[in-house]
């Protein structure tokens, strides 16, 4: 399946449109997470627990777009859009929404 950003997959015309397809995924981020993510603001660098978060919410996003994509006969999805947002008390919790078109190249 081709994913993509674009609104056209180069050297390969869309045949057929078949509609609009997405993905949500919601992740939660722990107590320790919390703590470690906290640690670093104070001493500097990257925070791989929340990287790893963000990571797993896209990927899987961006499946359960792709498996939409698959059951309508689709074998691309043109004009994906990652939108990230903080959900649950105290945005304890992170939402990501994968969507775009599913096409027939």
């Amino acid at each position: 399946m081709i994913v993509s950003t674009t609104h056209s997959v180069e050297g390969r015309p869309v045949q057929d449109y078949l509609g609009i397809v997405a993905g949500e995924a919601i992740v939660g981020a722990n107590i320790f997470r919390d703590f470690l993510a906290g640690v670093r603001d104070i001493v500097g660098g990257r925070s791989q627990a929340y990287e790893d978060i963000l990571r797993e919410g896209r990927e899987s996003a961006i499946r359960e777009m792709t498996a939409q994509a698959g059951a309508l006969g689709a074998n691309a999805v043109i004009g994906v859009d990652l939108d990230y947002e903080t959900v649950g008390a105290n945005g304890s919790m992170l939402m990501v929404t994968a969507s775009g078109t599913a096409v027939r190249v």
